[in-house]
């Protein structure tokens, strides 16, 4: 069975930090292109970043290239996203995203990711 599992979204006051987690089963994200999503209400969803399966090719928004980092840990098996110097613009559902690997960097694509965990709500407060 596949899953992924997203955790540690909070509430959080402008310019701090959250540390969100994606714990996948049923496969290896060394296997899998992994992905960090976001919608906010009204909006599309965004791919934010991306991170190929050998945790090498990173690919970020603009609106987040700086500030957030994607990261893994194989034996865990978990996919992070380390976001600083939140914003409000950054309220949003983060979703995690696993999808096929061809080579090269992973597109930031949603259409691209074929399986999707359940969301965490992240809100900053201004």
């Amino acid at each position: 069975q596949k899953q992924l599992v997203e955790s540690g979204g909070a509430s959080v006051q402008g310019g701090g930090s959250l540390r969100l987690s994606c714990a996948a089963s049923g496969y290896s994200v060394s296997n899998k292109c992994m992905g960090w999503f976001r919608q906010a209400p009204g909006k599309e969803r965004e791919g934010i970043s991306t991170i190929d399966p050998g945790g090498s090719l990173t690919d970020y928004a603009s609106s987040v290239k700086g500030r957030f980092t994607i990261s893994r840990d194989i034996a865990k098996n978990t996919v992070y996203l380390q976001m600083n110097s939140l914003n409000p613009e950054d309220t949003a559902v983060y979703y995690c995203a696993s999808g096929p690997w061809w080579g090269g960097t992973c597109p930031r694509v949603r259409g691209y990711f074929d399986y999707w965990g359940q969301g965490t709500q992240v809100t900053v407060s201004s």
